[in-house]
């Protein structure tokens, strides 16, 4: 591991000299030394330099924790209270709760502070600077203990202290728990952003701690933090105002009461998610919309126990709100999403998401899209109340409507779908995942006008699309220049052909994944009439694919960037001509699976790797003894094998 804090700039151990190059975390581990120090480049001793044993028979040590407090916060510089905190635990700890503002300054150590702080280099591999340019900490797993929490707040605490924290996991033996929060709170009053997912040993003290110490807060997550409750809530409501972003996920103890102080005091928040809590109910939700909290713009509320009347206050009171996430919400009636809509008071509303609602039907989608005059983005999942009908009317509604996306919605068919790409002017992405109401139109229903805006189209794992559905949608899009048809295993050549033939503005992304009956003949024609645009192409699990794709790429297709054939019919001789090829900007090549691709392609794996960074030949049969020679040659190359 390496050092938490360097200040002298060498790694070099003299007696009696700073002790402030080592790493707290690792010095300080429970069941380990409490000092150690790393190899040096002159070595003076041979084994680790324990000074446990040494204080506790010092006379130091005989004086009450009251006298050491106050002669640790007289230290001249964050580079002895580091090396006070190597000592032992006890004096760490006693240092952790020396607050930034109990610290004695003098002119002197004014000074000394600023030529330290000049010259410090943190090395520890933990630590960033964030974008905002303040440091950043995560921790997770066994390194997440009080122990390393108190190494971290002593070790910023000259460099203005942590900006952004974030606690995931726990040690099983040794976890956080109160006592190092209240180590960063002391330490850390600059903090702003504090992220604390599967805690169960912090509670409401902690949090506490940190509402008093650190009133720059601005971004708090809550994640599996069973032993924290409404009181802690509160209280960052009240030491905190410039909180910006409230993230509370399955956390049983957080209710009413917390959300609704976070209402009244928190007039900056922006972002609010609430997932999993089921003592939230429809007194937090009236309580953050009324209160003042007039700057909220991106609400996600899943799986809480709010009824109609919350979606009524949040389209009446809503006005700011620009991204929309309602999923799970079992008691909310067709009336409330009703509701929510014809109340007009979401005009500002740009994206909306609602997943496995069942009060979501024809009629209150149609009043939603009346509502949302504004609306841009559209997400249905798994609302299996909604019909053709409903998403006709609600696409007729949406005038501003730019993409729909579309999972599990298995009441809808091909014919509504195309009937609301038809009408929907504005359209430029359509996604479509697991309908499987989706089938073969009859030969009649295909009097529609074209969507000249659609850019991207996705139809992924829709087991009725096939060839005839494809060849259609081919006349519906002639502006396509993004395509994912990934596990489409029914369309063959015949259906995708006149796709391609009729996309006008040349595709620049094709995903045919798992298109198990596609042939040569779509490459090639791809190649011929998308050559100059396409820049990436996937045609992983296409085993009818052989050389002659590589071939017609190889001499077509100078833009590629990523090229996946991973599980195709590729040989040494389909490497070779892509070798030979006009790609000038090709980055990344999966050829996995392939396993009639030998040892003969290494020489063409280096001639292609002046451009590769990714490159992918898991499962091929090339031996690991030419993978490793490669691995040395292409050593920009990200290698797979």
């Amino acid at each position: 591991m390496s050092t938490l804090v360097n200040y002298s700039g060498d790694n070099e151990f003299y007696s009696g000299g700073s002790l402030c190059s080592a790493d707290l975390g690792l010095m300080l581990s429970l069941g380990h030394a409490d000092i150690y120090f790393p190899v040096t480049k002159r070595a003076r001793i041979s084994s680790p330099f324990v000074v446990e044993e040494r204080t506790k028979n010092s006379p130091i040590e005989k004086l009450p924790d009251e006298c050491l407090f106050e002669i640790f916060r007289r230290l001249q510089g964050g580079c002895e209270r580091s090396a006070a905190a190597c000592v032992c635990k006890h004096w760490l700890m006693l240092l952790s709760h020396v607050r930034s503002s109990d610290i004695c300054h003098t002119n002197l150590s004014a000074a000394d502070g600023a030529s330290e702080d000049t010259n410090m280099v943190s090395a520890d591999e933990d630590f960033e600077v964030g974008c905002n340019g303040y440091l950043t900490r995560h921790v997770e797993g066994k390194k997440a203990t009080d122990i390393r929490l108190s190494a971290i707040a002593i070790g910023t605490s000259s460099r203005g202290g942590l900006g952004k924290l974030s606690v995931r996991g726990s040690n099983s033996v040794r976890g956080v728990t109160n006592v190092g929060l209240s180590a960063i709170a002391h330490g850390c009053p600059s903090l702003r952003v504090l992220s604390l997912w599967n805690v169960p040993n912090v509670g409401d003290e902690g949090l506490v701690e940190i509402a008093r110490g650190c009133h720059s807060l601005e971004k708090l997550d809550l994640c599996h933090c069973p032993s924290i409750s409404n009181k802690g809530l509160v209280a960052i409501a009240e030491n905190c105002p410039s909180l910006t972003s409230l993230m509370i996920e399955s956390c049983r103890n957080i209710g009413n009461e917390g959300l609704q102080a976070i209402g009244r005091c928190c007039t900056k928040l922006q972002s609010l998610t609430i997932k999993d809590c089921p003592l939230v109910g429809d007194q937090a939700v009236i309580s953050l919309l009324l209160s003042g909290t007039t700057m909220l713009k991106k609400v996600k509320l899943h799986g809480l126990n709010i009824t109609d009347f919350s979606l009524a206050v949040i389209g009446h009171y809503g006005k700011a709100i620009t991204d929309l996430n309602l999923s799970s919400l079992r008691n909310v009636t067709q009336k409330g999403f009703w509701v929510m809509g014809n109340t007009q008071g979401l005009q500002s509303l740009a994206s909306l998401t609602i997943t496995l609602c069942m009060g979501v039907t024809d009629l209150s989608l149609e009043a939603v899209g009346k509502g949302c005059t504004n609306l841009k983005h559209m997400n249905l999942r798994k609302c299996c109340f909604v019909s053709d009908g409903g998403l006709v009317a609600f696409a007729r509604a949406a005038g501003s409507l730019e993409s729909l996306y579309l999972e599990e919605c298995n009441w809808i068919t091909q014919m509504g779908i195309l009937n609301a790409v038809s009408i929907c002017r504005k359209l430029k992405s359509l996604s479509l995942l697991k309908c499987m109401g989706v089938k073969d139109l009859p030969p009649q229903a295909s009097s529609l006008f074209p969507c000249e805006s659609l850019r991207s189209l996705s139809i992924r794992s829709c087991p009725g699309f096939s060839s005839t559905s494809l060849a259609m949608v081919g006349k519906l899009c002639p502006q396509l220049r993004q395509l994912n048809l990934s596990g489409l295993t029914g369309i063959t050549d015949a259906g995708l052909l006149p796709l391609l033939e009729s996309s006008k503005a040349g595709l620049v992304m094709v995903n045919l994944t798992d298109c198990l009956n596609l042939t040569d003949e779509v490459v090639l024609s791809l190649a011929r009439l998308h050559g100059e645009t396409l820049e990436y192409l996937n045609l992983d699990g296409c085993m009818k694919i052989t050389d002659a794709s590589l071939v017609a790429i190889a001499g077509n297709c100078p833009l590629v960037g990523d090229l996946d054939v991973s599980k195709c019919s590729i040989t040494d001789s389909g490497v070779a001509a892509l070798s030979r090829g006009v790609q000038v900007k090709l980055q990344v090549l999966s050829l996995s699976g392939c396993s009639m691709v030998t040892n003969k392609s290494i020489p063409f794996f280096n001639t292609l790797g002046e451009s590769l960074v990714g490159l992918n030949l898991q499962h091929c049969a090339i031996s690991s003894s030419k993978v490793g020679l490669l691995v040395e040659d292409l050593w920009r190359c990200d290698i797979l094998s």
